[in-house]
């Protein structure tokens, strides 16, 4: 089949399919000059992408208006036809090359967008159901510019979400308690967390005199002396720097006395401080 009926067929299938479902397969915006996800922006969308592949541009036709009514004014649609390079995720075999739709944003001087040749880019898409090859982005910003560190990055958030130990997502803070130790100054917190499978976690925070306060995560019932804060940019770090709310609900603090809930909440901020900001900086949905 010629390149340019190939891509008409494409074309063609996607548009019935989107004629049926358009809220689920319609064109993405994204920005000419994407800003570098975080951390917290990877697992985002790895976690939430079907299909995560490496690919390389064969051609990207620019659809007329008329094909392409929907599209929002300074904004182009495309469909794009490329090879797979790598195959990182998806639930079954992909085709050797796919075509996806996607809408690009004109630059700053109102240029019209282009996609290049053989450029690159790291996808994060859903497959299009009884259309094997056709792929559709899971979110506005799920089309990123091929980078070897961000892919290996990627890759990693994979792994350990597959792991038979990857931890749970946090859906809420269960019952706190403080006891005050035997020498003054001395205390330990422990703070439960709600997941979504019902895996037990909770946060422990140990103070003793002259030492700086020390917490740490467990992920089982037994807390032991081997227990420790997660390391940055690991899915650990990501369920609690992103899950955990900015205060504690007070129905966590309904058996605390209020001097003890006092400490709670302190403790409760040491937490928060040693996390650290689950920053992001993606702005699409």
């Amino acid at each position: 089949m010629r390149p340019v009926r190939l891509l008409t067929a494409a074309l063609a299938g996607i548009l019935a399919f989107q004629a049926i479902d358009s809220q689920s397969v319609s064109a993405q915006p994204v920005a000419p000059e994407q800003v570098r996800p975080t951390y917290a922006d990877l697992v985002d969308l790895a976690l939430a992408a079907p299909v995560v592949a490496h690919v390389r541009v064969i051609r990207a036709s620019r659809l007329s208006p008329r094909e392409a009514a929907d599209v929002a004014p300074g904004e182009r649609r495309f469909l794009v036809e490329a090879e797979v390079v790598n195959l990182i995720r998806a639930p079954g075999p992909l085709p050797a090359q796919v075509v996806w739709l996607v809408d690009l944003a004109n630059d700053a001087r109102g240029r019209p967008a282009r996609i290049a040749r053989r450029s690159e880019y790291l996808l994060l898409a859903a497959p299009v159901p009884g259309r094997p090859d056709t792929l559709r982005l899971i979110a506005p910003d799920s089309q990123l510019a091929y980078d070897a560190a961000t892919v290996e990055l990627v890759r990693d958030i994979l792994r350990e979400a597959m792991s038979p130990d990857a931890p749970p997502r946090i859906t809420g803070i269960g019952n706190a308690f403080h006891v005050a130790g035997s020498l003054p100054g001395e205390s330990e917190t422990q703070i439960f967390l709600a997941t979504a499978d019902g895996r037990p976690i909770s946060l422990s925070i140990l103070r003793r005199p002259g030492e700086r306060p020390r917490w740490s995560v467990a992920l089982s019932e037994i807390v032991d002396d081997s227990a420790a804060p997660p390391a940055p940019e690991t899915l650990l770090w990501y369920r609690l720097a992103c899950g955990l709310p900015p205060t504690l609900p007070a129905d966590s603090l309904g058996q605390a006395s209020a001097g003890d809930a006092q400490a709670i909440r302190d403790d409760y901020r040491i937490v928060l401080r040693g996390l650290g900001p689950c920053e992001r900086r993606r702005t699409a949905n």
